[in-house]
């Protein structure tokens, strides 16, 4: 993959899971002279109050930082029949990577429907996931799109999580202590 050169480029679409994994790599962006518009997609989910609250904090974290959200909505029924079969897979298992793919595919069509030369995603921050295992769905999301790239950047340098840590007890951001689907999902725990 040749070199992105983000000084060519001032604008990146973020696909945003949660405002906790978001708000470090949306400073770091913004601390390089980049904006990032963001894309939320989330139709893993569950339950829907979930979602609601993790909506509601990006939402937020946007209008606090003057940035355009696009919001994609919220479609559980397609995602949970594209991942039939995979339901018993572990954290970080297949399941995860046509979860990754679903979300990601969906951002890159938007990016380059919308002439973005750049797309990205929060989902590599989260201990709950596995960097490479979301940056291969992001390159490959890209792959169809002449003109488009995806930015796997390493977002957990630089101390991320702990300025997300540290953003999210300032802003009071919704927290989850799992990853999002039905399958992570463990009342109580």
């Amino acid at each position: 993959m040749p070199a992105i050169n983000l000084s060519d480029d001032k604008t990146v679409l973020l696909h945003t899971c949660c405002a906790p994994c978001s708000c470090a790599i949306i400073e770091q962006l913004l601390s390089e002279g980049i904006r990032p518009d963001l894309f939320f997609y989330n139709p893993n989910v569950h339950p829907f109050d979930e979602y609601l609250q993790r909506k509601a904090s990006v939402i937020a974290y946007a209008r606090k930082k003057k940035l355009d959200l696009i919001d994609a909505d919220y479609d559980p029924e397609t995602w949970l029949a594209l991942v039939k079969g995979f339901e018993n897979e572990p954290e970080r298992g297949k399941r995860c990577s046509i979860c990754f793919d679903i979300r990601l595919k969906k951002t890159a069509e938007y990016a380059s429907t919308h002439q973005y030369k750049l797309f990205a995603t929060t989902n590599g921050i989260s201990r709950w996931k596995d960097m490479d295992q979301v940056n291969h769905s992001g390159r490959l999301a890209a792959l169809p799109y002449s003109g488009l790239a995806f930015l796997d950047r390493n977002w957990r340098l630089d101390h991320a999580q702990a300025k997300a840590s540290r953003i999210t007890k300032e802003e009071q951001f919704h927290t989850q202590n799992y990853c999002g689907c039905i399958f992570s999902f463990r009342p109580g725990k």
